[in-house]
């Protein structure tokens, strides 16, 4: 899922300056599930927006509201009537979302209220770590189901490096070395000769160094246009 963190209060309550009604808009997928941005987190922030505001002496109406996908116009649409009648929205759904709803309503600022910081897994309640780069160039079946780019401090996509000491990666001894995960894994499945094969460059043209990428389902698009 994506995770994101809260953006300070000081640093909205800049964004909002000299607007007179507010909207926070919060998303009730994955940034309600690590509790950053979902209709919980969206009554905390307006609540801590109020308080400040007060105290600073400003009259500001803010307006609550959640939708279940800000990534999906079918759902922000819906939203459509608080949207127009406000000056700002702060949007606490990932940067996706923030970029549709900006999308969505071009005469209308839309502003992050969260951080988004990476794809990850809930260990527990509490802790998300991040699992995947979404790198586009997938080599899961070589590495045991670890990701080498995301779980390795160094993206190295053939190691250990000689950094690593007692399974821990000389960044930080909070952090288990990436590739002591992967030959573990590896051991466990029988597969421990795979490290003997050299894993080739990767091709980082399906990553951000080609630019903003897209996925086209012909099929799906030709049945749109059939219907319509």
């Amino acid at each position: 899922m994506i995770i994101a963190e809260r953006k300070p209060v000081a640093e909205i309550l800049n964004m909002i300056e000299g607007a007179s009604t507010v909207l926070v808009a919060g998303c009730a997928t994955c940034v309600a599930d690590c509790m950053a941005g979902g209709e919980r987190e969206v009554g905390i922030l307006a609540s801590a927006m109020r308080i400040a505001l007060v105290r600073e002496g400003k009259a500001v109406e803010i307006i609550e509201v959640t939708v279940e996908r800000q990534c999906e116009r079918e759902f922000i649409e819906r939203i459509r009537e608080l949207v127009e009648k406000v000056d700002v929205v702060i949007s606490t759904a990932c940067g996706i979302g923030v970029q549709a709803m900006a999308e969505r309503y071009r005469n209308k600022p839309i502003y992050p209220g969260v951080n988004t910081t990476f794809l990850g897994l809930r260990e527990e309640e509490g802790l998300w770590t991040e699992r995947c780069a979404a790198c586009g160039d997938c080599t899961l079946h070589l590495t045991g189901g670890i990701c080498p780019v995301a779980r390795c401090s160094k993206s190295l996509l053939n190691g250990p490096c000689g950094g690593s000491r007692e399974g821990k990666c000389e960044v930080s001894e909070e952090i288990a070395c990436g590739w002591q995960l992967i030959i573990d894994r590896l051991i466990e499945l029988g597969q421990l000769d795979r490290l003997e094969a050299n894993i080739p460059p990767k091709n980082w043209a399906t990553s951000r160094d080609g630019g903003p990428r897209k996925v086209i389902k012909k099929e799906l698009r030709d049945e749109k246009r059939k219907q319509s």
